[in-house]
């Protein structure tokens, strides 16, 4: 027990810059705390005593703000950064060095006995306000982006961002035995797309010789105008493409 606890401060030592030695960590910190406790309450759960065990969870989370159900199953090194509001379901699983932010619900989307809650591989990271639904899946080595709401099963070695979650297998080098903690480095999926459907039907009006105008909402939207030598003039009014991830706030009014 003792060497499970040092190894829990050492977790914590290493993933928070903000600790500044063990004492502090063992005395201020809600996450540690709330494992601790649901360590005593699943061992209570699981010999039978599972009012018990409720009620112990119950207390820790009047104090830490992190309710964790007894039933659930959490692997070694679990870091809670902050954890407000963090909600671990019955049926969850998680798996080793597993690192959860504040606002974070590992939830069920069923009515039904038995398995309903998500099962986190290895050393995943989950961010600030990340929902993860359903028994699902999470590969290890992945990392969820802040609030992302995640209801499809996620392959190893995957980011996952937006709502409902879009899953980027990674393309660069990742040392999967390492939590990768930069839940803010979210691609933008659908953007990113919209930009390229805008570049393709450019290039279409080009081959066709159709070329648009652009001009403020309301003006000639839709019009179609003889441009001479067989050519024509679309008149819309058309958001210009992003500029690197920015788009022009006069073409949304605002």
């Amino acid at each position: 027990m003792f060497k499970m606890m040092r190894n829990d401060l050492q977790v914590v030592m290493e993933r928070d810059p903000a600790a500044r030695n063990r004492w502090e960590v063992m005395i201020n910190y809600p996450g540690l705390h709330a494992v601790w406790n649901h360590r005593s309450a699943h061992w209570l759960w699981r010999h039978g005593f599972k009012l018990t065990g409720r009620i112990l969870s119950q207390i820790s989370r009047f104090f830490t703000g992190i309710e964790i159900h007894p039933g659930a199953t959490i692997g070694n090194g679990l870091f809670i950064d902050h954890g407000m509001g963090v909600v671990i379901g019955e049926t969850a699983e998680v798996g080793d060095n597993v690192t959860l932010y504040h606002g974070v619900t590992l939830g069920g989307v069923s009515t039904e006995k038995g398995k309903r809650h998500p099962t986190i591989g290895d050393n995943v990271v989950i961010g600030a306000g990340a929902k993860v639904l359903g028994a699902i899946t999470v590969g290890s080595g992945s990392r969820i982006g802040a609030n992302s709401v995640v209801v499809r099963p996620v392959p190893a070695n995957s980011v996952v961002v937006g709502v409902p979650g879009q899953v980027v297998v990674r393309s660069q080098s990742h040392t999967p035995e390492k939590s990768d903690l930069h839940h803010d480095r979210l691609p933008d999926t659908l953007g990113t797309a919209m930009a390229s459907v805008m570049q393709r039907l450019e290039l279409i009006e080009n081959t066709l010789n159709i070329h648009m105008t652009v001009h403020e909402k309301g003006n000639g939207n839709g019009k179609r105008q003889h441009a001479g030598d067989g050519d024509y003039e679309e008149v819309i009014a058309a958001p210009h493409t992003p500029d690197h991830g920015r788009w022009r706030g006069e073409d949304f009014a605002i």
